[in-house]
């Protein structure tokens, strides 16, 4: 993972080779939970201050602090918690605040998927937040790195992939896959038996009735009724929904869906 240091770089040629300082970060007392997991959250923006609620609310972690890219929030706090450095400063941190674990709250599924990538290869555990007034089903499955947010309803069989982001209030009904990098905003129903492949973007009251397929990284606008396939890429709005957007002839779609860095 590439490492951008908070203190700069010493570059004083008497003193060897240039190297990186170590970033500056706060002692804290942290919030205490049930099982004393400490963890980070990635990114301190809106969602950031979302998943920090539902962590708090669940109760089962250490909030340690943020890691944002946002220079003019490092050292202040938000709600409490610390905002350490960059994100670039995990590998240090990790060792330097004992951390047991990430989740990573990036709104954008290209740059949250792209990022966990980055996390696992250095070997940092990717956790979940679950808000407690969430409802899932007994056999429903969940990967790495989710955010189940509050009132959501999760139902039976249902299939969650690695990343992916079930915003406030939102149904998801029986038998639904939900592809990596995914995110359902508040307030969506989607029918049984629905695949959502990876990169999805679900906008805000959205209705998918059963048995569709939402193609990889395709857009549902807020409020439409989506009553067909939607094909890869695509972007449909509207009651019932329809196409708007398609990717442009000639356009690399291989590289269109590559993993964003953070």
């Amino acid at each position: 993972m590439a490492v951008c240091w908070a203190g700069g770089a010493q570059t004083c040629a008497s003193a060897g080779p240039a190297r990186p300082a170590k970033p500056i970060f706060i002692r804290m007392k942290p919030i205490e939970p049930r099982d004393g997991q400490r963890v980070l959250i990635l990114g301190a923006g809106g969602h950031g201050r979302v998943v920090l609620d539902i962590l708090l609310q669940a109760g089962r972690h250490q909030i340690v602090g943020f890691l944002d890219n946002n220079e003019a929030i490092h050292r202040r706090r938000i709600d409490g918690i610390p905002v350490h450095g960059s994100i670039g400063d995990l590998s240090y941190l990790k060792q330097a605040l004992d951390i047991d674990g990430v989740i990573i709250a990036i709104g954008d599924n290209g740059a949250r998927r792209g990022l966990a990538r980055q996390v696992e290869q250095a070997d940092i555990r990717l956790i979940n937040a679950i808000h407690p007034s969430a409802a899932l089903a007994h056999n429903a499955t969940v990967g790495r790195n989710v955010v189940i947010a509050a009132g959501v309803v999760l139902c039976a069989h249902c299939q969650i992939g690695d990343s992916v982001i079930l915003n406030t209030g939102c149904i998801i009904d029986y038998q639904t896959m939900i592809g990596e990098g995914s995110h359902i905003c508040p307030g969506v129903r989607i029918a049984g038996r629905v695949k959502v492949e990876s990169g999805v973007f679900v906008g805000i009251g959205a209705t998918v009735i059963p048995k569709v397929t939402l193609g990889c990284e395709s857009i549902i606008g807020a409020g439409s009724v989506v009553i067909e396939d939607v094909p890869s890429l695509a972007t449909v709005v509207g009651v019932p929904a329809r196409t708007i957007k398609v990717p442009a002839p000639g356009e690399d779609m291989a590289a269109m869906l590559l993993p964003a860095r953070v």
